[in-house]
């Protein structure tokens, strides 16, 4: 038991680790679509306008976006302006209205969908925005194509056994090739109708994996039982399945069990020795009682040469589950850094494709892209930190300059969201004694959790207060979104816990901040609104005139 407990560990750190690379591939490009929806070029094109240099414009974005395809569609489907226009596969002319990314940017949503091409035959992540005329409604749908081939490899080469499956279990991507485009269950009418109307899979006949599910984390796959273990994939309900043998916990516990049995079968045999030689030291002269004492501090040495290599086999024992819990240690850590350098990340991309669409002042450019790297930098210092812990400069922190960047760093996510923000700053807050970095960090958390919250509001309102008062100096987070149900605080502190719907978000966000708030000494509080949306208070000892003077 203990060693397939040994086993599990390292499979659920290498599955955080795939599932961290899979969720980076979905969320590399989500935002580009938008961006693309603003251009005036695009917006021309879609009106009716020239195709000719939006179709090269496209072609060349999409080099070096190293993306599969960059298309523009009317309303009615059909593509007019393509990045791979001079090809013999090109999108110009074929009509994708029946795609439900399609349909979905139509209505409003950011389409989102994977398929096999129809025109190339090729695979590949489908995401789409509409492109919205002066009066506000579409006019045009602009659409990428992402392929995870490259991804897919890195799997083969791990030599591992990965499968990424949809909400119908149709194996997308996996390590093994025979295993693409099989069924996990099987199909409902209903479920091929629906592939079939959207000709997700043409060509494939989707027959079932040869594999069962069992108990305990294990299933049955290609007629060896191994370790089965599962992680979900947001936005999608899709699945992540990662299967590790456990041969070698088996043959270790099998070993043990064989050390037991010999030295039980030992100590039974030292007995009937020891008391064949005490009835035959009670017969015998006084002579031989001294050669029998000899020979048992001879066996007494021989049982501590034994005792001392037990113990050294249980000390490399406790080592090796000590470099398990690392190795999920790693896994989780992989997964912090995904979520904290996603969204300044997110927020350099949009300054360089809106700069590449359209000009604009360059020393502004340059501001923004510096400022966004000096934040990428400290988190990565703060993960320097984690690995050598130094002694962090201090400093006093103004939280109402702190609050406007936060909000500057989110002000995409509020534009995305249509969510208004409201900021009502205590002008006399004093200062609190902190890093800087690392409480806006907690600040963009907690706004980005507040947007996320509200924005299936009819009008989303994000409010932003500071104050001092007994619990020293504070500030305040409202939202008029879901709020946080029957979970707490401590749960939500938790890592990997969320209360977003569809498996959104990776639930880092809050037990990161609880931790720098703890590290400044400071306190955190939750709670749900009468009227809807949830409050969450955050409180620093105020900075003293000696902490000042420093």
């Amino acid at each position: 038991m203990y060693f397939l407990s040994e086993e599990r560990a390292k499979a659920e750190g290498r599955l955080s680790l795939y599932q961290s690379s899979v969720m980076a591939e979905l969320d590399r490009f989500s935002h580009l679509t938008y961006v693309l929806a603003q251009d005036a070029a695009v917006l021309a094109t879609a009106e009716g306008g020239n195709t000719d240099v939006l179709n090269e414009r496209l072609r060349r974005f999409a080099d070096k976006a190293g993306l599969d395809a960059i298309y523009l569609m009317d309303v009615a489907g059909s593509t007019i302006a393509t990045s791979n226009h001079g090809r013999p596969d090109s999108f110009l002319g074929h009509n994708y209205g029946f795609r439900p990314y399609f349909q979905q940017a139509l209505g409003g949503r950011q389409g989102r969908f994977f398929a096999i091409g129809t025109t190339t035959g090729l695979p590949g992540y489908f995401i789409a925005d509409a492109v919205l005329g002066a009066d506000g409604t579409p006019v045009g749908v602009i659409a990428i194509k992402i392929s995870f081939a490259r991804l897919e490899q890195s799997w083969r080469k791990s030599g591992e056994q990965v499968l990424l499956a949809n909400e119908d279990g149709v194996v997308l991507l996996a390590s093994e090739p025979d295993w693409r485009y099989r069924v996990l269950f099987p199909l409902s009418d209903g479920q091929r109708r629906r592939i079939i109307d959207a000709r997700q899979f043409p060509g494939r006949s989707l027959e079932p994996m040869d594999w069962r599910p069992g108990v305990d984390q294990r299933a049955v796959i290609t007629g060896r039982e191994q370790l089965h273990l599962t992680a979900a994939i947001p936005p999608h309900d899709w699945t992540l399945h990662y299967f590790a043998s456990d041969d070698r916990a088996v043959a270790r516990s099998w070993l043990l069990t064989l050390l037991v049995g010999c030295a039980a079968g030992l100590a039974l045999i030292l007995f009937q020795v020891q008391r064949a030689r005490r009835i035959s030291a009670a017969l015998a002269r006084s002579e031989r009682e001294e050669a029998e004492l000899r020979r048992a501090n001879e066996r007494l040495a021989s049982e501590i040469e034994e005792r001392r290599a037990a113990e050294q086999r249980l000390k490399r024992t406790q080592e090796e589950l000590e470099r398990a819990s690392r190795l999920a240690a790693l896994g989780r850590l992989a997964a912090s850094v995904t979520h904290e350098l996603g969204q300044p990340i997110a927020a350099m991309r949009n300054h360089l494709v809106a700069a590449e669409m359209a000009p604009i002042d360059t020393a502004k450019l340059s501001v923004r892209i510096g400022a966004l790297v000096d934040r990428m930098e400290g988190i990565t210092r703060q993960l320097k930190f984690f690995a050598t812990p130094d002694a962090e400069a201090l400093a006093v922190v103004d939280l109402n300059a702190a609050l406007r960047d936060a909000a500057a760093l989110v002000a995409p996510n509020l534009e995305a969201a249509k969510a208004e923000l409201r900021l009502d700053l205590c002008p006399d807050l004093g200062g609190v004694q902190g890093s800087r970095l690392r409480i806006e960090q907690v600040m963009t958390n907690l706004l980005r959790n507040a947007i996320d919250a509200s924005e299936d509001h009819a009008a989303p309102l994000i409010e932003v207060e500071t104050g001092a008062g007994g619990d020293g100096i504070w500030f305040e987070i409202r939202d008029n979104g879901h709020g946080l149900g029957e979970a707490t605080l401590a749960e939500l502190q938790e890592p990997f816990v969320t209360t977003r719907e569809s498996g959104r978000g990776m639930g880092l966000g809050l037990a990161i901040s609880a931790g720098i708030v703890q590290d400044h000494g400071g306190t955190m509080t939750a709670r749900n609104r009468d009227t809807g949306g949830a409050v969450f208070r955050v409180a620093f000892p105020a900075t003293s005139a000696k902490d000042d003077q420093l």
